[in-house]
């Protein structure tokens, strides 16, 4: 468990970071030009020999001016060193380089996020993505989703898939031990749990529950990979009191999905659930508690990516913490079989039966 309750700064520490948070957004962009324009991979070939300005314009292109301005905020960021008259890359900047995940994140803030943050006040002060706006006219982001400006749909879905897909191994093994003969994935958006699971078991059928917009790529997907026969589609908005969802499943799967509802929204669609479950059914959930993580910089994901929900998706919803959660399902009448933490990146996986 993470422990916040001592300030970690002194105060002279306390006025340097109030600076950078105050900076914050150009340092930002800084490290993302920096990035793409070839700067950062340009350093890295050179390694510990570095470059100077000059040497750095005739391999990328980039003005001397441009060069300079930007490395010489790279080095008050941490980003590059400055060695025998040479820029050289540091550690932070190997990593926005070469990481995976920092460069999802990056990509994710720059072109789903950066503008619809401008509107953050308002969306706490209304309970409204007010920030949606910048991206188009829906009243939640999932209505959108596939209508997104290109760039930021591409961003939005290599950031979804980021995180779930390195679970989906290990969470295969998991929930289909028990062979079900049928599984409702609720939220299930593209397909791509329900196509593993139908390359894992050979048997399963899947209905996948989600919006009809999601499901048109879903069902596109599946008739791709010749599981049109065992992979189904039941259009649903389970925001809907009177929405039905389909009976007789042996396993009921949500995944990064009750995230995008309020608490009371979540109260509601796993009520729905108990409602239509058999009672020897099984309900796993896979989501990403923010104080279940095992590393500060994996809470302080969460809790940033929270703001999205806040100002993009719904104006509602968050990553939760995990007893915040399972009150909920406690409420909807579901009890705690197991959960298994640090699964993938720092998913949790909660299984639960009718109580």
């Amino acid at each position: 468990m993470l422990q916040f309750s001592k300030d970690p700064f002194n105060a002279l520490q306390a006025k340097t970071e109030a600076q950078k948070l105050a900076f914050a957004p150009m340092v930002f962009h800084c490290a993302r030009t920096l990035r793409d324009v070839g700067v950062l991979a340009a350093l890295d070939s050179a390694g510990e020999s570095g470059m100077g300005a000059a040497a750095l314009h005739e391999q990328t292109g980039v003005s001397e001016y441009g060069i300079k301005v930007l490395l010489d905020m790279a080095l008050s960021a941490g980003i590059v060193l400055w060695q025998d008259e040479r820029y050289v890359l540091g550690k932070l900047g190997y990593f926005l380089l070469h990481d995976g995940m920092t460069r999802v994140n990056m990509d994710f803030t720059a072109d789903v996020c950066y503008a619809a943050m401008m509107h953050l006040t308002e969306s706490i002060s209304e309970g409204k993505p007010a920030g949606l706006k910048e991206l188009g006219n829906w009243p939640n982001i999932y209505e959108g989703l596939y209508q997104l400006p290109e760039k930021a749909k591409e961003s939005w879905f290599q950031f979804d898939h980021f995180y779930s897909d390195c679970s989906f191994p290990v969470l295969l093994e998991r929930v289909l031990a028990s062979k079900p003969r049928m599984l409702v994935d609720i939220g299930g958006n593209t397909g791509k749990w329900a196509l593993q699971c139908c390359q894992y078991d050979t048997d399963v059928q899947v209905t996948i529950v989600d919006l009809p917009q999601q499901l048109a790529m879903a069902r596109e997907n599946a008739l791709d990979n010749g599981f049109g026969d065992r992979i189904h589609c039941w259009p649903a908005n389970m925001l809907n009191p009177e929405q039905t969802l389909p009976a007789g499943a042996d396993v009921w799967w949500m995944s990064q999905f009750l995230d995008c509802f309020s608490p009371m929204e979540i109260l509601q669609i796993l009520k729905k659930v108990r409602a239509t479950m058999e009672n020897d059914a099984k309900v796993y959930i896979l989501e990403m508690f923010w104080d279940a993580q095992k590393y500060d910089a994996a809470a302080y994901c969460l809790n940033a990516t929270s703001l999205y929900f806040t100002c993009l998706a719904n104006g509602n919803s968050r990553f939760y913490r995990n007893s915040d959660f399972l009150e909920l399902a406690q409420e909807a009448g579901l009890r705690l079989v197991s959960r298994t933490d640090d699964i993938g990146l720092g998913h949790t996986l909660l299984e639960l039966a009718a109580s």
